[in-house]
């Protein structure tokens, strides 16, 4: 039986060691999407508390269809998208990219502590147009495979495998201009 599953029967039946188990399994993955968004570690915090209250106040009409952990991202991106409209300004935290995710990205192989390479990151995922953002945050950044990516954002998967051939493009060009 799937332990998500399992938690969220116990906790539609009030066990609230089942609602602390759920967010200690999940609250890292949520907090590291909501700061790849916002670049604010409070406002990060905030969203990812909002998340989970969202989750636990609509957890009567959840039906486990899939992975919790993908309805998640769902709620955290609305949440992302809510708190765009109010402040009209788009923040990316920190880069936790593996080496994998940078040869893919066409980029040298570099740690991030460097500093510049950061904010040629930050600037290049800037410049993507949102809906290739969100794509490429979800796919470089919380590792997620090309179908969840299509679920959590209601897309087909030809059209996620395309925003991620883009946003490769569009980042291997702007961070091969900034190199220059």
């Amino acid at each position: 039986m799937d332990s998500d599953f399992l938690l969220i029967y116990k906790i539609k039946n009030k066990d609230e060691a089942a609602g602390e188990a759920f967010v200690r399994k999940y609250y890292a993955a949520i907090f590291k999407y909501c700061s790849l968004h916002l670049r604010d570690y409070g406002q990060a915090q905030d969203i990812t508390q909002e998340t989970f209250l969202r989750f636990f106040e609509k957890i009567e009409h959840y039906q486990s269809y899939g992975k919790a952990l993908n309805y998640l991202y769902v709620i955290a991106g609305n949440a992302c998208r809510d708190f765009y409209k109010k402040k009209k300004h788009i923040y990316i935290e920190e880069m936790d990219i593996g080496t994998e995710k940078m040869e893919c990205l066409h980029m040298a192989v570099q740690p991030l502590e460097s500093i510049p390479l950061k904010i040629q990151i930050e600037n290049a995922i800037d410049q993507l147009p949102s809906e290739i953002r969100e794509t490429a945050i979800l796919f470089f950044f919380q590792q997620l495979k090309q179908k969840e990516i299509a679920k959590i954002l209601g897309i087909s998967l030809s059209l996620v495998k395309y925003r991620v051939s883009r946003a490769k493009q569009i980042l291997a060009e702007y961070l091969k201009e900034e190199a220059q």
